[in-house]
């Protein structure tokens, strides 16, 4: 009875350890009741029992309280900043849809072309935070600083090139992305501004990625929820004309977002500017720090095959979504909007894989390969909380949600429909991001553009072609397809995180 008790009174790791010894003093014993062991495994008994204890107390350091409150502190910064400009957007849709369907059908239209124009700085990003997280893990603040360097100077002249093209050729490129007569000319007119003014969005994006690397992820949110709330201010003085403003429609949403932008990118640099940061402006323009070869080399190794990722994904998105333009202007409202919805969910995964990148670069960077991998699997526990959560949210409110937006009843029906759909794809969608930022973060980029490829750009159109056209299931059928492509991209980011190959990325 006194084991018993004594037994009972362990913690859990005593229980395991205690276990452990049990079983090394049973194999020992067991040669007495005639099993064959060598005269070594006896003498390696006390060595079994003492390593048995190392291993289990490893792993029960790396998942204790200490580590999870690591991996909350990097992510809640980024996990906020992505949902309060998912839900801004989401207002954003709100105070346009009051000018009608055919505005939110405007809107909805410069999505795709908007996001291929920014491809490649999305591209330069990801290959900033990845580098700037490992060379921080190394400890080189200098080579981590050119990062940055070589990353501004990409984006400025880049800057040039993609707003000139895209507010030259608006017309068109609208055209190409499936508009009709009632919604052209308002996403015509709201593409050239957004465009136009695109260079203060990239260069707070750059700054903000190589401050994420280096794990200083309250800085971006402080500057882009600054910067959506001004957008949102802004919003409800053009859109509608108030307090005097000028009454300008779609035109006034696009000007907002460019005031906002303005604010967001002033911000960004000031907080580059502080001194002792890591990351810092201020100590680039003092060591005279310029991009080297190696560093040009690094961001175009790991830029390249993101760039490759999303632009493919670029046209499965942009395919899909004349798709739904064809579907006619209420039902791709509501597809809009379903995408918004999205995009929230998209904001939770995305924080946890700000959090991923980071934390996983800076293992890595210190060579410890086990922490890489606590750290990828505390973000998907949290991660899978949130999906259930929000998968809850969306099944019962989904006609509510749709009803804030529209008032057309055939509207709020298709949107009911869609919601139904997202309650499964939210689930898929938040694990996949965030394995996707663990393997980000370890620089295996090749194997994430080789299955957004497959997913986004081959599994998403034709299953969203069948669903849609074939089977006769229309604007739900495109949204099945969304399903498809969420599917195949976890069910492969699933498979490559548990391979445990990502870790031997060098970058």
């Amino acid at each position: 009875m006194g084991g018993l008790a004594a037994w009972a009174g362990k913690s859990l790791e005593g229980k395991v350890i205690e276990s452990i010894r049990r079983i090394c003093h049973f194999l020992q014993s067991e040669e007495e009741n005639g099993l064959r062991y060598r005269p070594s495994d006896h003498r390696k008994t006390g060595e079994m029992e003492k390593t048995g204890e190392q291993i289990l107390r490893g792993k029960m350091k790396k998942y204790n309280r200490e580590t999870v409150q690591t991996v909350l502190k990097m992510a809640w910064p980024s996990v906020l900043e992505s949902f309060f400009v998912a839900l801004i957007g989401m207002v954003d849709s709100l105070m346009v849809s009051r000018v009608g369907a055919h505005a939110v059908a405007a809107v909805g239209l410069t999505t795709q072309p908007k996001f291929i124009g920014l491809a490649a700085f999305t591209a330069a990003n990801v290959a900033v935070s990845a580098l700037v997280a490992r060379r921080k893990g190394e400890g080189r603040r200098k080579e981590a600083n050119q990062v940055l360097a070589a990353s501004l100077l990409f984006t400025v002249c880049m800057t040039v090139i993609v707003s000139t093209v895209c507010v030259a050729f608006a017309d068109p490129i609208i055209s190409l992305c499936g508009s009709s007569p009632d919604s052209h000319q308002e996403a015509v007119d709201y593409f050239r501004i957004i465009m136009g003014g695109i260079g203060f969005t990239v260069v707070s994006l750059s700054v903000n990625a190589a401050q994420r690397g280096s794990g200083n992820t309250k800085i971006s949110m402080t500057t882009n929820v600054t910067a959506n709330l001004v957008n949102v201010v802004f919003n409800y003085l053009l859109i509608g004309g108030n307090f005097g403003f000028p009454e300008l429609g779609v035109k006034g949403a696009a000007i907002a977002t460019v005031i906002g932008s303005a604010v967001g990118c002033a911000m960004s640099i000031a907080a580059a500017c502080r001194k002792g940061s890591f990351i810092s402006l201020v100590y680039i323009w003092k060591e005279r720090l310029r991009p080297t070869l190696t560093v040009a080399k690094s961001m175009v190794r790991l830029g390249s095959n993101v760039l490759a990722e999303q632009l493919l994904m670029r046209v499965g998105f942009l395919s899909v979504a004349v798709m739904a333009a064809k579907m006619g202007t209420a039902a791709f409202a509501a597809h809009q909007v379903g995408m918004n919805v999205m995009s929230l969910s998209f904001s939770f995964g995305d924080g946890m894989q700000v959090a991923a990148v980071a934390l996983i670069g800076q293992s890595l960077g210190r060579k410890d390969i086990e922490m890489a991998k606590t750290y990828g699997h505390i973000c998907q526990w949290i991660g899978r909380a949130i999906a259930v959560v929000l998968a809850v949210i969306y099944l019962f409110f989904g006609r509510f949600l749709y009803g804030i937006f529209f008032t057309e009843p055939e509207i709020i029906a298709i949107g009911v429909q869609i919601m139904r759909v997202i309650v499964v794809v939210v689930l898929l969608q938040i694990a996949q991001v965030i394995y996707m930022g663990c393997l980000r973060g370890a620089g295996d980029v090749f194997f994430t553009t080789v299955a957004s490829t497959i997913s986004v750009t081959l599994i998403r159109p034709i299953a969203s072609y069948l669903f849609c056209y074939v089977l006769g299931f229309g604007i739900i059928g495109i949204w099945f397809g969304v399903c498809a492509d969420q599917f195949a991209r976890f069910v492969f980011t699933n498979l490559r995180f548990r391979s445990g190959k990502w870790t031997k990325v060098k970058i």
